[in-house]
């Protein structure tokens, strides 16, 4: 369905409800979420999902997380309980998706889960977002909305740089606030960590009362999304925990790092960084940087988020 040019919308309420009969119509459309900007389609609908995949050139063994407007919507297609209804009760709207048993009459695409019996679902905490969904009323498959392995987009213009032309619309929501996708959790054998994300794990086994299991390694044949050893790519190489900086790279700092070209948090601040990363990243493909070094960052809260998102990027390609 996708034109020539894609389709940009403002965030009024008639934009967004003609933002939702596009994706009704089977169509590709760009939203923002508090955590990144997705890429939505209908997730009922094979052709509309099998877009999706063409569109970011993603693997079809890599499952989709599926946006609802709220628990409600959620529970029409899958089972919600225990742990991962306290879960849900306590982070929902917001950046978590909780993998769950999919309803025998949930009419989700096989393409979705990747042949799974399991769907990772969230309900988004932006406003625009829960606007889009609502006025869908529908399950919206929606990876981040990049080709796939590249930087996710935090703005309307991340989003243009890798798909436009390629999808065929765009909600303009502005800026995401967290800037990091969402934390992951399934419950296979026990409340287990499948990606770190914009909830740190503190918070979660503050809410459980018990640790978490962690399956958080790389793999060929993910049950989540995030979960490939290559991912978050910039076209630069990328070297970690630099405490030097070599001939010829771009240092990207976080703390007081005098010789950074861009500094994730100047004051060191892990909310700052999260927030700033894929955009810093996405910055320094716009410098032409060909070596990029990254200065440490502290491995607890959203730091290991940060540190996860950041070891994919400098994953062998």
């Amino acid at each position: 369905m996708v034109n020539d040019k894609t389709r940009i919308f403002d965030i009024l309420p008639r934009s967004l409800r003609a933002a939702a009969k596009l994706l009704s119509d089977g169509g590709l459309v760009a939203f923002p979420t508090e955590t990144v900007y997705g890429l939505g389609a209908d997730a009922r609908n094979d052709c509309a999902v099998a877009s999706i995949y063409d569109a970011k050139g993603r693997p079809t063994f890599n499952p989709l997380i599926v946006h609802l407007a709220d628990i409600q919507h959620v529970q029409r297609y899958c089972e919600l309980e225990g742990d991962a209804a306290r879960l849900a009760s306590a982070f929902w709207p917001g950046p978590m998706t909780l993998v769950l048993p999919l309803r025998q009459d949930a009419g989700i695409s096989r393409l979705v889960t990747a042949g799974l019996s399991t769907l990772g679902v969230r309900v988004p905490q932006h406003p625009v977002a829960h606007d889009l969904l609502a006025a869908f009323d529908g399950p919206v498959a929606a990876p981040s909305a990049n080709p796939s392995g590249r930087i996710s987009p935090t703005t309307a213009a991340h989003v243009l740089s890798g798909l436009d032309g390629r999808i065929d619309g765009l909600v303009d929501g502005g800026r995401c606030d967290v800037g990091l996708e969402s934390t992951i959790i399934g419950f296979d054998g026990g409340a287990t960590l499948l990606r770190e994300g914009g909830i740190p794990v503190e918070a979660i086994e503050a809410c459980l009362g018990a640790p978490l299991r962690r399956s958080t390694e790389a793999t060929d044949n993910p049950v989540a999304p995030g979960q490939l050893l290559s991912h978050y790519a910039p076209k630069g190489t990328v070297r970690l925990n630099a405490t030097d900086l070599s001939d010829g790279e771009v240092l990207l700092g976080f703390g007081p790092t005098p010789r950074a070209s861009l500094n994730l948090s100047p004051s060191g601040d892990l909310t700052e960084a999260a927030a700033n990363l894929f955009g810093m990243l996405h910055e320094l493909d716009r410098l032409g940087a060909e070596r990029i070094a990254v200065a440490p960052i502290p491995d607890h809260g959203l730091g290991r988020a940060i540190n996860d998102r950041l070891a994919r990027a400098a994953a062998p390609r």
